[in-house]
């Protein structure tokens, strides 16, 4: 008997994990920085339609949910970075991350906040 299909296929994008850090500052205190902890496979779905909206307004945020493999070690408050389909760059910071009761995959809502000038995403 086959077991249902994994996740894994949907997972179309290569995400990298930042992790705030603290390390010290050399002058006796410390410092928070990202450090990259390793490349997650991802699925980004697309904001709603009234979030793309109001991403053409100046310095906008929004959500996304970003599936991954159950196992990814992804942890609020994470930056997941990479590309889109057509090539710009994006950083998402991770508000939760959520597993089904049968863990077959992981969900994290994220928010993307653009600049202005940046298309909308």
């Amino acid at each position: 008997m086959r077991g249902r299909p994994g996740i894994g296929r949907y997972l179309n994008r290569a995400l990298e994990v930042w992790r705030p850090t603290t390390v010290p500052d050399g002058y006796g205190g410390q410092t928070t920085m990202l450090v990259l902890q390793s490349t997650v496979r991802a699925k980004v779905d697309q904001p709603s339609p009234t979030e793309r909206l109001v991403a053409a307004q100046t310095t906008s945020r929004h959500s996304h949910d970003i599936y991954l493999l159950p196992g990814a070690d992804v942890r609020r408050g994470d930056e997941l970075r990479g590309s889109d389909a057509s090539g710009t760059q994006q950083a998402f910071r991770v508000q939760s991350v959520v597993q089904p009761s049968t863990p077959v995959y992981s969900k994290a809502l994220v928010e993307l906040t653009q600049g202005e000038g940046e298309p909308h995403g």
